[in-house]
């Protein structure tokens, strides 16, 4: 028996329909990544506090963790006590020489008065070699007071920056989280000894995550920077659609990277793209896949 036409019209509907209905295929494809910080101890000591927990989030400019300070606090309060000292050293050599100034001037007076007086013989050339000798025995005490002044004053910057140092670390023992984000790692914890360096923990703002795909030579007329495109992530059975911008364009092309290439496309060049994609309610992971289309290629279909 022949089918009835209106079967054969089904028929060919029922094989016709999904070929129009197929989704275009992504122009390009990659992971999701975002950017990293990693936060380290910037003094050495035990910690005494350490807050961070992995998943919680955290604002800019959060006091996070505590170094233990003491040692430093004691430093600087000896330091401060030194330079207390060395200061008042200054002040003895400037009255020093205000004392010998004043008899500087009596005996520049006495000079010059001997002076006279042996101009008309009314004074002996002992007495003016004597007048002359307290006269410039007193200048080169001056001279030397001053001399001794400068280096105290030196000695008193030198005491300024040690004790501007310390107090540097004395505030860096104070870990402030430098930006705002979600805490992905842990690697230390309170109680533990910590070096200058230590990684402490990993944050990263995932309210927009970077993805970074690839696309070959021939795809590169469809890419420009601020460019607006379609990002398509698996959710179940469906697909969620997202807008993305074009951020960034390597200058140089790299071989198709192991994890998005197949055997055959190992020796094609790529160049890499970086889209970045709101994520305001997390539903996008780092490390996730997705695929790209560029509307420029779609008009073009």
């Amino acid at each position: 028996m022949r089918p009835a036409p209106h079967t054969l019209l089904a028929l060919a509907a029922s094989l016709t329909l999904p070929a129009c209905n197929r989704e275009p295929e992504p122009d390009a494809y990659g992971n999701f990544e975002a950017n990293e910080v990693v936060v380290s101890a910037q003094v050495g000591g035990p910690l005494l506090s350490f807050t961070p927990v992995e998943g919680m989030t955290l604002a800019q400019g959060a006091v996070v963790a505590q170094i233990d300070t003491v040692p430093a606090a004691l430093e600087h309060g000896q330091i401060v006590a030194q330079r207390q000292a060395t200061q008042s050293r200054t002040g003895e050599a400037a009255e020093q020489i205000g004392v010998l100034v004043v008899q500087r001037d009596i005996a520049e007076r006495t000079l010059a008065r001997t002076r006279r007086l042996r101009a008309v013989d009314a004074a002996t050339a002992q007495q003016l070699d004597q007048a002359e000798r307290e006269y410039r025995t007193l200048v080169a005490q001056i001279e030397a007071i001053r001399a001794q002044r400068s280096s105290i004053g030196r000695d008193v910057s030198t005491v300024d920056a040690r004790v501007a140092l310390i107090a540097d670390r004395i505030a860096r023992s104070r870990v402030v989280n430098p930006e705002a984000g979600t805490v992905l790692a842990t690697y230390a914890r309170a109680g533990e000894f910590v070096q200058a360096g230590t990684p402490l923990y990993r944050i990263a703002r995932l309210d927009t995550l970077t993805l970074r795909a690839y696309v070959d030579e021939t795809q590169l007329a469809l890419v420009r920077l601020g460019q607006r495109v379609t990002v398509h992530v698996d959710r179940g059975e469906a697909l969620r659609a997202a807008s993305g911008v074009v951020t960034w364009v390597s200058p140089k092309a790299e071989f198709t990277p192991t994890p998005v290439q197949t055997r055959d496309e190992r020796a094609d060049l790529v160049y890499a793209i970086k889209v970045r994609v709101p994520n305001h309610d997390g539903s996008l992971k780092i490390g996730m896949p997705a695929d790209v289309r560029f509307a420029a290629s779609v008009a073009a279909r």
